[in-house]
């Protein structure tokens, strides 16, 4: 059975990575090393405490087992295990792409995880 895992992005960033083929990450991801990814059940703090406010954000769903031993398991907030890819993700690994917007309480209003 596969897992998905999430990745936060400005449409922007997405957008020049499909140009290249490659995502290299976000400004924090290539300060820290490696991309930052989401669980299911971490996306919604990560969310709020890294992107609160921010609009045009797309939801990027992507299969871990595709990622190979470039994905690692780590502990991050608290002690969860949050997931790092320590490559570059190539586009085509997204399973799907959706948009992250903003509702009126300034909350991201998310797509159907599935």
């Amino acid at each position: 059975m596969s897992q998905l895992i999430y990745k936060i992005a400005p449409r922007a960033l997405w957008h020049a990575a499909e140009a290249k083929g490659v995502f290299d990450g976000a400004p924090v991801d290539l300060a820290d090393g490696y991309i930052h990814f989401s669980t299911a059940g971490q996306l919604h703090e990560t969310a709020a405490k890294h992107f609160a406010g921010q609009d045009d954000l797309l939801l990027i769903a992507v299969d871990a087992a595709a990622l190979g031993d470039s994905l690692r398991f780590e502990p991050s907030r608290g002690g969860a295990l949050f997931p790092h890819l320590y490559a570059a993700l190539p586009v085509n690994a997204a399973a799907w792409v959706r948009p992250l917007p903003l509702g009126g309480d300034g909350r991201h209003i998310f797509p159907d995880l599935s």
